[in-house]
């Protein structure tokens, strides 16, 4: 134990940009690698149990930063079942999860989300740190093709519209201190995989926190999704993907972009169009003309209930080897 901690105390160190399932798979398999990972997740959301949270109680929404807590701990598997606990029972209870409860209650007692989570990630025993891209409460809007405007990270992808574009309110907040000194000090910047509008770019509406990721002469690398998201990315190549994160930034901050390389099995890809969601097109040319290399690997896990997720394990070990050959390009 005391080698492995070693071994990972000495890795490099690694800041990983925004939320939802995808980020916590990824930080499953990167703590393998290194105990100096730094989570900026997104406090935009305002669905389900966080939501619900946000509204009765005024706190920014814990359940993107509780996923990654559990992801980052040593005892993942118990500590995942605990806070992804939810209530089935009790008055104000039902839905709410255990997680988004102690971080709440830790906010209470602590004075702030920041030093709720810090207290937690002690508990916890958890390897690297996560931090909230801004302590702003951010309220995502979008307007969409047919020239509608909508307020709310859940209603976004409910109106199942084109999005022409997106930003927050209210406008421009403020980064997170730690997040800014993180990027600063960072050996590799890794952004993604998440919902694109909805996960990933709410961090870019930050512009201290787009400067700093600009500024740093370090690998950096987006992990594109494998599937689209109907009413969020529907008919979207990878290509469009980078577009959308270029135009929410206004800055490049990607050299490289991390694709899935073989086409999961007809049985899914049929499952997905049954939800009008499909595989995301690999446009080499329009990739290259971004100016981003690309990294095309498999590194997908297909699920009994033939959903696809990253693999955890597969994708650090690409993103680290990516890493370990672009070392000798950087100062």
């Amino acid at each position: 134990a005391l080698i492995t901690q070693r071994r990972l105390s000495r890795g490099p160190k690694i800041v990983v940009v925004g939320g939802g399932t995808g980020l916590s798979n990824l930080l499953r398999g990167l703590k393998h690698y290194s105990a100096n990972i730094t989570a900026i997740v997104t406090v935009a959301d305002d669905g389900g149990s966080s939501g619900r949270l946000r509204r009765e109680i005024g706190v920014l929404p814990p359940g993107d930063i509780r996923n990654c807590l559990s992801a980052l701990a040593d005892e993942e598997k118990l500590l995942t079942e605990l806070f992804n606990y939810r209530f089935e029972s009790g008055s104000g209870l039902v839905g709410h999860s255990f997680g988004n409860l102690f971080l709440t209650a830790m906010a209470e007692i602590t004075g702030d989300l920041e030093q709720a989570i810090a207290a937690s990630s002690k508990v916890l025993a958890v390897r690297g740190q996560v931090l909230p891209s801004t302590l702003s409460d951010e309220q995502l809007w979008a307007e969409l093709d047919n020239g509608q405007r909508i307020v709310g990270e859940s209603k976004i992808t409910e109106a199942r519209r084109r999005i022409v574009q997106i930003g927050c309110l209210p406008p421009n907040p403020p980064a997170l201190p730690r997040a800014i000194r993180a990027i600063q000090e960072a050996d590799y910047i890794i952004i993604g995989p998440g919902s694109l509008y909805t996960s990933i770019i709410p961090n870019l509406l930050v512009p201290d926190l787009v400067q700093a990721i600009a500024a740093c002469q370090v690998p950096r690398i987006y992990v594109c999704n494998i599937m689209t998201e109907p009413g969020e990315t529907d008919d979207f190549a990878v290509s469009d993907h980078i577009r959308a994160l270029d135009a929410a930034a206004g800055h490049y901050l990607f050299d490289a972009v991390l694709v899935q390389r073989n086409p999961p099995s007809p049985a899914v890809i049929n499952h997905y169009a049954s939800q009008q969601a499909k595989p995301v097109v690999l446009d080499r040319e329009a990739i290259i003309a971004s100016g981003r290399r690309i990294i095309a690997a498999n590194i997908m896990e297909e699920r009994e209930n033939l959903s696809v997720r990253h693999h955890p394990q597969n994708l650090a070990k690409v993103l680290l080897r990516w890493y370990s050959g672009t070392q000798k390009l950087w100062p």
